[in-house]
């Protein structure tokens, strides 16, 4: 094993110098290919997302689109229900209206023979 000095000389300043220099300059070095690296990498990252929510976008356009879509139809089929449903109500409603009137008739009928009776026999 080599002595160690206990002085410095300017050739061995000179050489810790160089060292150093090299070792700031490989770290400078793996530094700017990081930053390259990482650039290269965002900027796929960020061209992946882009495609990927322009894809999401299309299929949620899409899809609105048929949910709208047989939105209209139960709104269209709901309009003919209700439709259906008021005529069949209005027929209902006659049917009642001609029951009791019927019904009313046949009392007022029924009474006044009943009337009658009673008031012959007085």
């Amino acid at each position: 094993m080599e002595a160690m000095r206990e002085s410095w000389t300017d050739d061995r300043l000179d050489d810790l110098n160089h060292r150093v220099d090299a070792g700031f300059g490989e770290v400078s070095h793996e530094f700017k290919a990081l930053r390259l690296e990482m650039r290269t990498e965002f900027a796929a990252v960020r061209s992946e997302m882009r495609t990927e929510f322009a894809a999401v976008r299309s299929e949620m356009a899409t899809e609105f689109a048929a949910v709208r879509s047989e939105m209209g139809a139960i709104r269209s089929e709901m309009g003919a229900m209700r439709s259906e449903l008021g005529a069949e109500m209005g027929a209902l409603n006659r049917t009642v209206a001609q029951a009791c009137i019927g019904a009313i008739a046949t009392l007022v009928v029924g009474f006044g023979g009943t009337i009658a009776t009673i008031l012959t026999q007085v």
